[in-house]
């Protein structure tokens, strides 16, 4: 944050966590920076309406957006890494014992 991070300090990344909700983004498709393998955008936590046992209810929720080279990850790996994810922010009790 003081610009004290040198070009080479940034270089030879395989993954990338972006966070536009910082700046009030909704959503976005994030670019991939070669060579790296993916690109992991998070959006503002806003509250949304859904349905939730057949009423609706107001929930916080945020889009979260997975760009990958399909050259070197599979489909199915991807979307089970994002399920991941996104399972983790729901329940963070999850990552703390490792269920």
């Amino acid at each position: 944050r003081d610009g004290s991070l040198k070009i080479e300090e940034m270089q030879g990344g395989t993954f990338t966590i972006t966070n536009g909700g910082i700046y009030g983004s909704l959503m976005s498709t994030p670019i991939l920076n070669a060579p790296q393998s993916g690109i992991l955008g998070m959006h503002k936590i806003q509250e949304r309406p859904m349905v939730v046992g057949g009423k609706i209810e107001i929930r916080p929720m945020m889009y979260l957006a997975l760009s990958y080279d399909h050259r070197i990850v599979d489909g199915k790996e991807a979307v089970t890494f994002l399920v991941r994810v996104k399972e983790a922010l729901e329940d963070p009790a999850r990552l703390v014992l490792d269920l």
